[in-house]
């Protein structure tokens, strides 16, 4: 398992997520209703809205995980924060950073991922 790396803007972007006021946050109905739509939409299990702190992935919304967060070192989501693009991974079992994650070779048995950061409208990665 390769665990992310910190992209070279982490200070920044740490910056930023903490001044969301997001993290650890009580739910909100307006992102419950987001995830629940995304599920349906792209018929999959599982669906999280996820935030990437220093040390960990928190959800601030989830649908199909009983976990409110997981180690910073075995997320998808840490790789998804260091690409401009979306990130898909077709198959886990076939992708080297992702074939003995412990949440591809146990629960919840991930086979697919597909991520995308979300951005301030401030950052210059948004177009």
């Amino acid at each position: 398992m390769k665990a992310p790396a910190y992209p070279p803007d982490e200070a920044d972007r740490i910056r930023a997520l903490k001044a969301t006021g997001l993290l650890d946050s009580l739910p909100e109905e307006r992102f419950d209703r987001i995830t629940r739509l995304a599920a349906r939409f792209f018929d999959v299990p599982t669906c999280l809205l996820s935030l990437v702190d220093t040390d960990r992935q928190w959800f601030k919304s989830r649908v199909g995980l009983d976990v409110d967060q997981l180690g910073r070192d075995v997320s998808f989501c840490g790789h998804a924060i260091l690409q401009s693009h979306s990130l898909v991974i077709q198959d886990t079992f076939n992708d080297p950073r992702f074939a003995d994650n412990p949440l591809v070779t146990g629960e919840p048995h991930i086979r697919f991922y597909a991520g995308a950061q979300l951005h301030e409208p401030e950052s210059p990665l948004v177009s």
